[in-house]
């Protein structure tokens, strides 16, 4: 039976956009699931301790070093575990928030996740959630501004060498913006249309 790691970055816990196209995701899902809840229970950040445990013998940890380093295995296991992946990631000042960017700091290591060829989770499907209060497409007053999709395929895709495949909502911020009216009924498309890619998604992914 497949096992999915799912982990959510939103510190909403309600209405949340991300979390409820990863549900939808989640739904369809036929195996099993680790899920890590970055909005319950943050990581804390790249800290001298967890960087400074990356090339000291075990041996020799200060006990801020052995605890770092404890949190910091047990998350790479959590990754290779997993024979897929569903990141849900809202946008956050145009930019990935900072709970997801600590997950990538604890599991980028040089030599067991990064920077050997190839990755051990090289190939594997992952799924990336995406939530944008605005627009960002070609043409559209914002253009450019995104700066967390790109960052995130570029991680995931490049560098940990993962099958990313991406669903995006976007105009998130429409039914609570007075300036953003006019666009709520585009809003609610692409809403739509996100939650039935993700359906669509975890269900092709039971057949492989």
């Amino acid at each position: 039976m497949p096992h999915l790691l799912h982990i959510d970055a939103s510190f909403r816990l309600e209405g949340s956009v991300s979390r409820g196209v990863a549900a939808t995701f989640r739904d369809s899902w036929p195996g099993t699931v680790t899920h890590r809840d970055l909005g319950r229970e943050p990581l804390p950040h790249l800290s001298e301790p967890l960087f400074t445990s990356g090339f000291t013998p075990a041996e020799g940890y200060t006990a801020e070093q052995k605890e770092a380093a404890a949190l910091r295995d047990t998350l790479i296991d959590e990754l290779l575990s997993a024979d897929a992946y569903l990141f849900a990631v809202p946008m956050y000042n145009y930019g990935v928030p900072s709970a997801f960017k600590a997950w990538i700091d604890h599991i980028f290591v040089v030599g067991q996740t990064v920077g050997v060829e190839p990755s051990p989770v090289a190939g594997r499907p992952a799924t990336l959630v995406l939530s944008k209060g605005g627009a960002y497409g070609p043409g559209t007053p914002k253009e450019g501004w995104d700066f967390s999709e790109p960052y995130l395929v570029k991680i995931l895709s490049e560098v940990l060498e993962l099958d990313v495949h991406v669903i995006t909502a976007e105009l998130t911020l429409a039914d609570t913006t007075p300036q953003m009216e006019s666009l709520r009924g585009l809003a609610a498309e692409s809403l739509a249309r996100a939650h039935e890619a993700a359906r669509l998604r975890a269900g092709r992914l039971a057949l492989v």
